[in-house]
């Protein structure tokens, strides 16, 4: 009888714990991504729309893969910024 007591106080608590420590990450706020994270994700998806049009149209070598592409047009589109 007293094993299924303390076994019900523990579970309670620790429920409360998890609840407190639930509530107090949810309560940080996010931070915003910096300039240049935004323009390596715009980047992202401008390559990843060539790479469905190269794919699509056959203009990509068989072999290659999307990090081989991907290093490629970001490096591209970098060098096009700085211009």
């Amino acid at each position: 009888m007293m094993n299924r007591i303390g076994n019900a106080a523990l579970a309670a608590a620790m429920t409360f714990a998890l609840a407190g420590a639930a509530q107090a990450t949810e309560t940080k706020p996010k931070k915003e991504p910096t300039a240049a994270q935004m323009a390596a994700r715009e980047r992202m998806s401008k390559c990843s729309l060539e790479w469905k049009e190269a794919k699509a149209s056959g203009k990509v070598a068989k072999d290659m893969k999307w990090p081989a592409f991907w290093s490629a047009c970001n490096k591209r589109l970098k060098d096009g910024t700085k211009a």
